[in-house]
C-alpha cells in the first residue's frame, strides 16, 4: 500500500512567479517530498520557492515539459520513490486531490492515474472543452481504450513508468506519448479521478497565467504524432474494435480534506 512517504510530488515550473509558491506549499501539505523542475525561467520562479524544503532541478535554458517531467522522474527514482504525481506550476491543481489520486493509485496498481477535470467543466473555456474532447479520441488509437481528460497535467505515475526509456516525443507531445508506450511496452491502463476545472473566470478571483500550451499547435503536434503511431503498428479497424470495447475507468474517492 502507497502512502506519501512512497511517492514525490514533481512539478515542472516555466516562469510560474505569479503561482509557484503556493503551489508548492499547498503540495507539502500532503507530500513531504516536493521536486520542482526549472524549465530556464527568465523571472522569479526560482526567488518565490527560495527557503521552502523542496528538491529543484534546474535547465539552464528551456527543455521543454518532456524534459522536465523525464528529470523530475529521474530524481525521483533516484530517492527511491514508488510512484510520483505531477502538479503544473500555474496553480490549477489542488494539492488535496493528492490524497485522491493516491488512492486511485492504490485502488488500481501498476495504473496511471489522471486527474481529470471533470467537476465544475462549465468553467473551462469552451476552446479548450473541445480541444480536450479532441485530444481524448486521437490519444485513445495509441492507446486501444478510452480515457477521460487525456490532457490533464495532474497524474499519478508509478516506478515502472517512469523508469520507461525512449519514449519518443518532446513537450507536451511527451504527455499524450507516454500514455500510448506504457500502454504499449508495458500493457499499463490508466483510471481517471474528478478534479476540479481551475481557470480565471467571472466566477473567480483567482489569476492564473496564460497557458504555455497552444491549443491548435500543440494538438495538431499530439494527433499527428498518433496518428503516425497507429498506422505504423496498428489495424485500424481492430484498433477502433478494441477503443469501443474499453470505455474510460472513473473513480472518484472521498476528499480528506
Amino acid at each position: 500500500m502507497l502512502t506519501v512517504n512512497d511517492i514525490a510530488v514533481v512539478i515542472p515550473a516555466l516562469n510560474e512567479e505569479l503561482r509557484i509558491r503556493g503551489v508548492v506549499d499547498d503540495a507539502l501539505r500532503y507530500c513531504p517530498t516536493v521536486i520542482v523542475v526549472d524549465d530556464g525561467s527568465t523571472d522569479a520562479t526560482l526567488e518565490r520557492i527560495a527557503g521552502l524544503n523542496v528538491t529543484v532541478v534546474r535547465h539552464p535554458e528551456r527543455m521543454g515539459k518532456g524534459a522536465s517531467l523525464r528529470d523530475g522522474f529521474a530524481k525521483a527514482l533516484e530517492l527511491g520513490k514508488q510512484g510520483v504525481v505531477t502538479m503544473d506550476g500555474d496553480g490549477q491543481h489542488a494539492g488535496h486531490d493528492i490524497p485522491r489520486l493516491l488512492a486511485a493509485a492504490n485502488q488500481y496498481p501498476n495504473h496511471i492515474v489522471i486527474g481529470a477535470r471533470l467537476k465544475k467543466r462549465a468553467l473551462q473555456p469552451k476552446y479548450r472543452t473541445m480541444a480536450n474532447h479532441f485530444g481524448d479520441w486521437g490519444i485513445a488509437w495509441g492507446t486501444g481504450y478510452q480515457i477521460a481528460d487525456t490532457q490533464s497535467g495532474q497524474r499519478f505515475y508509478p516506478a515502472n513508468v517512469m523508469a520507461l526509456q525512449d519514449v519518443p516525443a518532446e513537450g507536451f507531445v511527451f504527455e499524450a506519448e507516454i500514455l500510448i508506450s506504457a500502454a504499449q511496452h508495458l500493457g499499463t491502463r490508466v483510471v481517471s479521478v474528478p478534479i476540479e476545472s481551475r481557470y480565471s473566470s467571472q466566477e473567480s478571483e483567482e489569476e492564473f497565467r496564460a497557458s504555455h500550451f497552444r491549443p491548435l499547435h500543440d494538438l495538431f503536434g499530439i494527433t499527428s504524432h498518433v496518428v503516425r503511431r497507429v498506422l505504423s503498428s496498428r489495424s485500424m479497424v481492430d484498433t477502433y474494435r478494441e477503443i469501443r470495447r474499453h470505455p474510460p475507468v472513473i473513480f472518484d474517492p472521498p476528499a480528506n480534506d
